[in-house]
């Protein structure tokens, strides 16, 4: 039975669309671990495509036909290839898609050594057109402390939790891990899902020996990643939530990376 293809007609009013496509997708993927080798999780997926001028609307089945054929395995290297292949089924210029997941690493209590997940959000954006681009990010919950406060407090200083967000080009592979253990060494301390009395204490004193601003968490985090070959740009956000001011305190910086 032949149906009338609505999208395909053409359309008179010669105006092309920069994206158009479907956002806020579940959908299970499989992506890479270091230590298990493959990790099952669930991604807020988007994909969109450009549309020309004379198309009507596009099909927007095909976008989940094309995340059905790779079976939710997205790793890295194979981002090209999903946008290339969402952009030539579409019959696009250009092909965008970005896959946000929270990804767990094993971590170990630093005196007990009790070990327990801890949850890590990364996105993966990826766009092809006549090239190909693509930026991963990772946010990365940790410990601030004050040093302002520490200097001017007879008793303790305030400290909270914060957040650094690292989005990186890379020239070669590198682990999600890798990007989290960079910006974890960054913040005052890391945080831990489980922690023993023992635990507590170091974490406690651990954060007030290494008191930090944003801006040290910020210009820390560009050192590191600086120095790091196999990133190409970067981009490195910190918001600090504030635990005795009415706001957040952020900084922010975008670089590439020379050599």
């Amino acid at each position: 039975m032949s149906m009338r293809d609505v999208q395909s007609e053409r359309d008179s009013r010669r105006i092309p669309i920069d994206l158009v496509g479907i956002r806020d997708l579940s959908y299970p993927i499989v992506v890479l671990d270091r230590e298990q080798k493959e990790q099952h999780t669930v991604a807020n997926v988007s994909m969109a495509v450009s549309l020309p001028e004379h198309y009507r609307g596009t099909h927007m089945s095909r976008f989940i036909e094309v995340l059905e054929e790779f079976q939710g395995k997205v790793t890295l290297s194979q981002m090209e290839h999903i946008t290339e292949h969402l952009r030539q089924t579409l019959r696009a210029d250009r092909a965008e898609i970005t896959f946000q997941f929270p990804y767990f690493i094993r971590r170990h209590a630093p005196v007990t050594k009790i070990p327990s997940y801890s949850r890590y959000d990364v996105i993966f954006w990826a766009q092809k057109d006549s090239s190909f681009d693509l930026i991963t990010t990772v946010i990365v919950p940790v410990q601030t402390l004050c040093p302002c406060s520490k200097e001017i407090s007879e008793f303790g200083a305030h400290n909270q939790r914060a957040r650094i967000e690292v989005a990186a080009r890379m020239k070669n592979f590198v682990w999600i891990e890798e990007l989290v253990e960079i910006a974890e060494r960054c913040g005052s301390a890391p945080l831990h899902s489980l922690l023993k009395r023992e635990d507590e204490k170091y974490v406690t004193e651990q954060a007030y020996q290494n008191a930090k601003f944003v801006e040290d968490v910020l210009r820390d985090t560009a050192l590191e990643l600086e120095a790091e070959s196999r990133i190409s740009w970067y981009r490195v956000r910190v918001v600090s939530s504030e635990s005795i001011h009415n706001h957040d305190a952020f900084a922010e910086l975008e670089r590439h990376v020379s050599g």
